[in-house]
Order: structure tokens, then C-alpha cells, then sequence
């Protein structure tokens, strides 16, 4: 069986083709895409954040990190495997059926985000966050800031993630291009 991609899926058509070349290849069905670039991260400094990262697989602060990506398709799934300087992040995406809501699973986290085309951008708006498959209250979730577009050619991307009382968790930016596409 043959599933239609996830990003441009859960798009539409219209916000899909209005997307640069960047953000549709990095986000479109190729089976397997490998790409490298470079990163600045942030994070609060306090034990308790450092602890979550660590947990959930989220990279260190520092700034200009390398960083690969791999992502593999099956179907309606996707795994992204993010290399960052010294940390290994990887996270599953999919879509339940009838649900116009993108799953992201990082380590006991589920995250819910809604997509929409803003300008040049996809911009991923946070619905709701599970913690060992418990949903979480709203007011514990906290903001997630996360967009996805392209600057000079290049798939740029800026994700930002606060949480109460222990603040910045962690906040990654930067470029990827493309290496390989099978």
C-alpha cells in the first residue's frame, strides 16, 4: 500500500506548492534523505533543564554545531535522526488517521502540532503534549516555536521550546542542505 507523504498531506496542495524547493525537498517522499549543515543551540544552564534534555534527546547548548540529519520514510512515518555536536537526537512523525494533527515522538514525549504555510515557512503550531502517553494540561506544555523555511537557497530552520519555571529549554537554528536523496 502506498501512503501519500505527511508534510504535503497534512498541508494541502496549495500551501504545498506555494513552499520554496528547499522546504518541499526536505520535506517531500524521498525514502531516504541525508543532509548536513550547521546549528546554534541554547538552553538554560540549571541542572533540572540540562536533566530534561538529556531525557528527551535534545542537543547541548553551543553555538555553530555540525550537524547531520537523516530522514527515513515508511509510509505515513518518518524518522529523523539528528546528529548535533556530541548529541544524538531522533524523533518519529506521523499522522493518525482522520487527524489533521502532526505526531512528533521524542523519547517519552508526544508532541501535537497543527501545520500551516506562513508566507515562505511552515509553521508548526503546538495542539498538545503527552508525557508517557499521558496528555498533559495546556499550562504545563509551555510554547514551542518552531518554523521551517528556506533562507539564500537553503533549508533554514528555528525552533524555540519554554517551558514554566524552567524556561528556555532548548533553541536550535540554523541551515541544512541537501547531500543525498534515495
Amino acid at each position: 500500500m502506498t501512503f501519500p507523504a505527511l508534510f504535503p498531506t497534512l498541508l494541502g496542495d496549495d500551501a504545498w506548492r506555494a513552499l520554496p524547493a528547499a522546504v518541499q525537498a526536505m520535506h517531500g517522499a524521498a525514502p531516504l534523505l541525508r543532509a548536513s549543515g550547521v546549528a546554534d543551540v541554547d538552553g538554560a544552564g540549571h541542572f533540572p533543564a540540562r536533566c530534561l534534555r538529556r531525557l528527551l534527546g535534545l542537543p547541548a547548548p553551543g553555538p555553530q554545531q555540525a550537524l547531520a540529519l537523516t530522514i527515513e520514510r515508511h509510509g505515513n512515518r518518518e524518522v529523523w535522526t539528528r546528529r548535533f555536536t556530541g548529541r544524538r537526537m531522533q524523533s518519529r512523525l506521523d499522522r493518525h488517521a482522520g487527524s489533521p494533527l502532526l505526531h512528533e515522538h521524542l523519547g517519552p514525549a508526544t508532541l501535537r502540532f497543527a501545520l500551516r504555510r506562513d508566507g515562505d515557512a511552515i509553521d508548526w503550531q503546538l495542539r498538545g503534549v503527552s508525557l508517557f502517553g499521558l496528555r498533559l494540561p495546556r499550562s504545563f506544555c509551555g510554547t514551542v516555536r518552531s518554523r521551517s523555511g528556506a533562507h539564500d537557497g537553503r533549508y533554514a530552520f528555528d525552533i524555540d521550546v519554554r517551558l514554566p519555571l524552567l524556561g528556555r529549554l532548548v533553541a536550535y537554528r540554523g541551515w541544512l542542505e541537501i547531500d543525498r536523496v534515495t
